[in-house]
């Protein structure tokens, strides 16, 4: 069902979850970049409120020509999926079947849906990642680095990190806060973790990374990630102002997954960063 890569017309694009935030802006975005894209299909849940409903309309734009519908037969060249931990593994075995590649754009995985991911990627590309935006990603890369060098040189280096989120996001700390904690742990080696702090907990032990989440407002997401040294501090922050970076990061994703050999990729390959 996929065609050639170095075909010059748009590609055939599948959005799962298309009446959530994101899947609504992936459809924008998207119709935006008619020369690059084509929505061919639009998915819900069976039973979903926006069933029939156009795609474009839902999403604030000019008819799509496009119905949501619980399910695709049409010929696509990948899917983007934006949904809810649950339907990941639906939506990756309807791939595997299809012989599409996956970018799976969905934050606070369970483990039924990473298990299906690993499967799905012995037999198609599929594109997993904690946060589609590509300066997020970069931040990651600088965060790494920052961590691998501290190690180096030694001495006490105290890592908190923060991020704020808008009011609807449901999981706690976001998927990325954890990734930027898990950079860390691995290049530094801390052992426990801290989700804020209350009462007299004590002084704050060396091998520790703190989590601190704001959910507030319409904030599409910020995260800061501080190193305390003794007589200075070193900070990176990433902070998005609207929702169509993840929407923009999840096509650069699917247009790099496109024509890639079967297995699991991370927005590092789409960033040509090396491995590590």
């Amino acid at each position: 069902m996929r065609k050639a890569v170095n075909s010059n017309s748009p590609l055939r694009l599948v959005v799962h979850g298309v009446a959530g935030r994101m899947g609504q802006r992936v459809v924008a975005c998207a119709a935006a970049d008619a020369v690059s894209w084509q929505l061919v299909a639009a998915i819900e849940r069976a039973g979903h409120p926006q069933t029939g409903a156009d795609a474009g309309l839902l999403a604030g734009i000019a008819p799509a020509n496009v119905t949501v519908g619980a399910a695709w037969s049409c010929a696509a060249d990948v899917v983007i999926d934006f949904s809810l931990p649950g339907a990941v593994a639906g939506i990756a075995a309807a791939c595997v079947k299809a012989g599409v590649p996956l970018v799976v754009a969905t934050t606070g995985l369970e483990e039924s849906d990473r298990q299906a991911i690993v499967h799905a990627a012995g037999s198609i590309p599929v594109l997993q990642s904690p946060s589609m935006s590509l300066a997020v990603n970069i931040a990651m890369d600088l965060v790494g680095r920052a961590a691998a060098l501290l190690a180096c040189v030694g001495g006490r280096s105290d890592v908190e990190i923060m991020e704020w989120h808008h009011r609807h996001k449901e999981d706690s700390p976001s998927g990325t806060a954890l990734k930027f904690g898990q950079i860390v742990s691995d290049a530094m080696g801390q052992l426990r973790v801290s989700h804020g702090r209350e009462g007299r907990p004590g002084a704050r032990p060396a091998d520790e990374i703190g989590y601190h989440a704001i959910r507030a407002g319409d904030n599409p997401g910020e995260h800061t990630v501080l190193f305390g040294l003794d007589g200075e501090s070193l900070s990176v922050n990433v902070r998005a102002t609207n929702r169509d970076c993840y929407a923009s990061g999840a096509l650069a994703a699917a247009a790099f997954l496109v024509g890639q050999p079967a297995g699991l990729y991370s927005m590092r390959d789409v960033l040509g960063l090396s491995a590590g």
